[in-house]
């Protein structure tokens, strides 16, 4: 069984209130230096999890995994998904179909970027496609967290509604 060590960032102050009312995302990185994307999901030793908005972010936690083989164990990848419960999108140099389902089934977008791609450079990307219009799997995350709010469209198109 791995080891898992977390670091949480706990705000003592008043600077994420303006956060709550506006649109956020939490993007984690598979990074070994935050800095940059170095590592493969299955493998990642560690993730950097931030908190974005259009026009701030926030580091919540960094997350250490003890190292393991690249083997294809199942219980590694759980224990990594179980981490990133609650993320929107996890960001790496390569990421198996086996992760990209279960990923996936749990609502969070795993995307693959060059290696040594930078943290900040995809945070001031996602904070573009929040302030310009997001992207498509964008679109669906975002439309994801209110279930109750497409569903009347749905209806309306199955009584044979158009435009």
């Amino acid at each position: 069984m791995g080891m898992e060590r977390r670091l949480k960032v706990l705000c003592m102050s008043d600077e994420t209130t303006s956060m709550e009312t506006e649109t956020r995302i939490k993007a984690a990185f598979a990074s070994s230096d935050m800095k940059q994307i170095d590592q493969h999901f299955g493998a990642a030793e560690s993730f950097v999890v931030y908190s974005i908005a259009s026009h701030e972010h926030h580091l919540l936690e960094a997350i250490q995994f003890a190292r393991l083989e690249m083997d294809g164990n199942e219980d590694k990848l759980a224990a990594k998904i179980a981490a990133l419960e609650g993320c929107d999108v996890v960001y790496c140099e390569a990421v198996g179909a086996s992760a990209v389902s279960q990923l996936r089934a749990k609502g969070i977008q795993p995307m693959k970027v060059s290696p040594g791609t930078p943290v900040s450079r995809l945070i001031r990307d996602l904070q573009g496609e929040l302030r310009d219009g997001p992207s498509a799997w964008l679109a669906r995350t975002l439309a994801g967290r209110t279930p109750g709010r497409n569903r009347r469209f749905d209806a309306m198109e199955l009584e044979g509604w158009s435009e």
